[in-house]
C-alpha cells in the first residue's frame, strides 16, 4: 500500500473541505452571527490539508486498495474536521462527531434537543453537509479537481451507492460533472417550489439540502410538522421520491430517451413499493386512528416516501401510531432507495435481484438441467454481481444484528435498539420509542453513539469499503 499517496490525497481533500466552509461563514456574516466557529474550522482544516499535501506530496498512481483507504479515511476526516464548528459552538466532541457524521452520511439522526436555540449559520452548515454528502464528497471532489480525473474511477466506485457503476460518459470526471449538474438543477427547482409554497428563502434552502441529500435535518424541532402545510408536504414527497431515484437514469430520460425510465426494472419496482406501502399504510391508519381518507393519504404517502428514501422527515409523530401502522414503516426501512441515488439502505436493486435469485433457485430445483440466466433490464446478471449482492446482504444484516445486540446490552429497550441500529446503518434518521421522530439521540449512552457513528460510516460507504480496511489482508498488501 502506498501510504504517501493516501496522505497526499487526504491533504487535497481537507483543503477542499476547508473551502466549503466559506459558505456557512458567509451565512454567519449575513445574519450578524459570530464567524468564529467557521473561521476556526477553515483555519484548522486548511492547515491540516496543507501539511499533509506538502509533507506527502506524490504524483504516483494508485490502485483499488489505495482507493478504498482514501475514500474511507476521507469520510472520517470529514467527520472530524466538519465537527469543528459544532465543537466551537459548545457541543461536546462526541456529540459533534455524531451530528457531523450523521450529516455527511445523510443519516439525519440528531443529538440536538433544542434545535431552534442554535444559530442560523450552524443549522445551515448542519443541513449543507447533507447536500454535499448526498451525491458524494468524492464524486464532487473528482468532478472539480482535474488532477484526480485519471484514477478517479476507483475512488467513485469505492464510494458509489449500489452494486453497479453508473457510467454516463467514458470519462469518470465527465460522469461526475453530469450527476452533479442534474443534482444542482433539481435542487434549484425545489428551492423555488418551497419558496412559492410559503417557506422563507433560508428555510427553503436548508430543507432543500435535507431533501435532495435525503438526510432529513430540519431547522425546527418538530421537523416538517412545524409548517403544517399539505402543499409543502406534497412538494417534499415528490422531490424525496425523485432524490431516491437513480440520477443517471433521470439524466438519460431527460437527454437521451424519454422512455428509458419506464423501461427500467428498478424504477418500476421502486414505484410499486411506494404505491403498495402507501396503500397498506393508508388502510391501517384509516382503521387505527379513524382519520378521513385524505388525511390518511397525506400522512401515509409522506412517511412511506420519507423512510423508503431514507430522508427521515416527519410530518407527524408516527411513533404514536399503532403497531400495525409502524410495522409498515419498519419494513420499508430495510429497503432504501435506488442505486445511484442519494438514498441509503440496501437499495431497491439488491432486493429485486435477491427476489429474482430466489425465483431462479425455485426454477432450478424443478428443472435442474435447464439453463435460464437471471436477467435485469434485459441483460444477463453476471455471477460475480449476484455473489456481491448476497455478500453485501449477509454482512449488512450481520452488522445490524451485532450493533442491535450491543446497544440492547446498555439497558435500551429492544425496539429502540433495533430501530436505532437500522436507521443509522441505513442512513434513515428517526426510529421508534426513545429515538422517535420528535426525540433525539442525545440520551443514548456514549458507547451506543460510537456504535451508531460506525453504522453511519459503514452504511454510507456500502459496507465493503469500510469492512475491507479491518481485514488483515488489506494491510498486508
Amino acid at each position: 500500500m502506498n501510504h504517501k499517496v493516501i496522505f497526499s490525497v487526504l491533504g487535497i481533500f481537507l483543503r477542499f473541505l476547508g473551502l466549503i466552509m466559506i459558505v456557512p461563514l458567509l451565512v454567519a456574516l449575513y445574519y450578524n452571527e459570530s464567524p468564529v466557529p467557521f473561521l476556526a474550522g477553515i483555519s484548522l482544516t486548511e492547515l491540516a490539508g496543507i501539511y499533509l499535501w506538502s509533507r506527502y506530496r506524490s504524483d504516483d498512481d494508485w490502485k483499488l486498495i489505495e482507493a478504498f483507504a482514501i475514500v474511507a479515511f476521507s469520510w472520517l476526516a470529514a467527520m472530524f474536521f466538519g465537527a469543528i464548528p459544532f465543537i466551537t459552538e459548545g457541543i461536546s466532541p462526541l456529540n459533534a462527531f455524531f451530528e457531523t457524521m450523521s450529516g455527511f452520511t445523510t443519516t439525519g439522526s440528531s443529538i440536538l434537543d433544542d434545535i431552534e436555540s442554535y444559530s442560523k449559520s450552524i443549522l445551515f452548515w448542519r443541513s449543507m453537509i447533507i447536500w454535499v454528502g448526498g451525491m458524494g464528497i468524492i464524486v464532487l471532489f473528482v468532478a472539480i479537481l482535474p488532477k484526480l480525473a485519471i484514477a478517479g474511477r476507483q475512488l467513485v466506485r469505492a464510494e458509489a451507492p449500489g452494486p453497479t457503476e453508473e457510467k454516463i460518459k467514458p470519462r469518470i470526471r465527465e460522469t461526475a460533472k453530469i450527476l452533479w449538474m442534474v443534482y444542482v438543477v433539481i435542487s434549484a427547482l425545489l428551492v423555488a417550489a418551497l419558496h412559492l409554497a410559503g417557506m422563507s428563502t433560508y428555510d427553503a434552502v436548508t430543507h432543500m439540502f435535507a431533501t435532495m441529500g435525503t438526510g432529513g435535518f430540519s431547522t425546527y424541532g418538530l421537523g416538517i410538522a412545524a409548517f403544517n402545510s399539505p402543499l409543502i408536504e406534497a412538494i417534499l414527497t415528490l422531490f424525496m421520491f425523485v432524490a431516491g431515484a437513480n440520477f443517471a437514469l433521470l439524466y438519460r430520460t431527460l437527454y437521451t430517451d424519454h422512455r428509458t425510465i419506464f423501461r427500467d426494472e428498478e424504477f418500476k419496482f421502486y414505484t410499486a413499493i411506494v404505491v403498495v406501502a402507501t396503500a397498506v399504510l393508508l388502510l391501517t391508519l384509516r382503521q387505527d386512528i379513524g382519520a378521513d381518507p385524505l388525511t390518511c393519504l397525506r400522512y401515509s404517502a409522506f412517511q412511506v416516501v420519507s423512510l423508503l428514501t431514507t430522508t427521515g422527515f416527519a410530518s407527524t409523530d408516527f411513533n404514536l401510531w399503532p403497531d400495525s401502522s409502524r410495522i409498515v414503516l419498519l419494513l420499508v426501512m430495510f429497503i432504501g432507495g435506488c442505486a445511484g441515488s442519494t438514498a441509503g439502505g440496501p437499495k431497491v436493486i439488491r432486493v429485486l435481484l435477491l427476489l429474482k435469485y430466489a425465483r431462479w433457485e425455485l426454477f432450478r430445483s424443478i428443472h435442474p438441467k435447464a439453463v435460464k440466466p437471471i436477467k435485469f433490464n434485459g441483460k444477463t446478471v453476471p455471477g460475480n454481481t449476484m455473489q456481491e449482492v448476497i455478500s453485501f446482504v449477509v454482512i449488512y444484516f450481520l452488522v445490524f444484528v451485532v450493533s442491535t445486540f450491543f446497544i440492547s446490552l446498555m439497558g435500551i429497550d429492544i425496539l429502540t435498539s433495533i430501530t436505532a441500529s437500522i436507521t443509522t446503518l441505513g442512513n434513515i434518521g428517526p426510529g421508534f420509542n426513545l429515538v422517535g421522530p420528535m426525540a433525539s439521540f442525545n440520551g443514548m449512552p456514549a458507547l451506543a453513539k460510537v456504535i451508531m457513528i460506525f453504522n453511519m460510516w459503514i452504511g454510507r460507504l456500502e459496507v465493503f469499503t469500510v469492512i475491507v480496511i479491518f481485514t488483515l489482508e488489506f494491510w498486508k498488501k
